[in-house]
């Protein structure tokens, strides 16, 4: 079993820049690679970016590339998501989600590929 519990999100201006936390725990942590998911208002949810299970890959979405960032500190059982210049179409609850074991990374835009999630951290970007 792998809980995770997602922090950082708030309400903050366009331009700026903001990183989300997702805590990760559970003693098979270390075998999933884990994902960023995020699901605007009346939008159905897409993949944003992953992380694999010791940080040294990451995988983006082709439309978002650029501003979004994940890694992970397997030290403090923890994965980010940097985002900068954020902007009012980047608001959106974001997720992080544990992709099933084994799986490569382009795998993580498959939605159905994961196994546990978060319960969701609101972003919300003023103009």
């Amino acid at each position: 079993q792998v809980q995770l519990v997602e922090s950082g999100g708030g309400l903050v201006q366009a331009g700026s820049s903001l990183r989300l936390s997702c805590a990760v725990h559970g003693r098979t942590y270390t075998t999933h690679a884990i994902g960023w998911l995020r699901q605007a208002p009346g939008k159905e949810r897409e993949f944003v970016a992953a992380v694999n299970w010791n940080g040294f890959d990451t995988f983006y979405s082709d439309s978002l590339a650029g501003r979004f960032f994940a890694s992970r500190d397997t030290a403090k059982n923890t994965v980010y998501l940097q985002i900068d210049s954020l902007k009012p179409e980047d608001t959106a609850v974001y997720f992080c989600a544990a992709l099933n074991p084994g799986l490569p990374l382009s795998m993580a835009t498959n939605q159905h590929e994961y196994v546990y999630w978060g319960q969701g951290t609101q972003v919300t970007v003023s103009s």
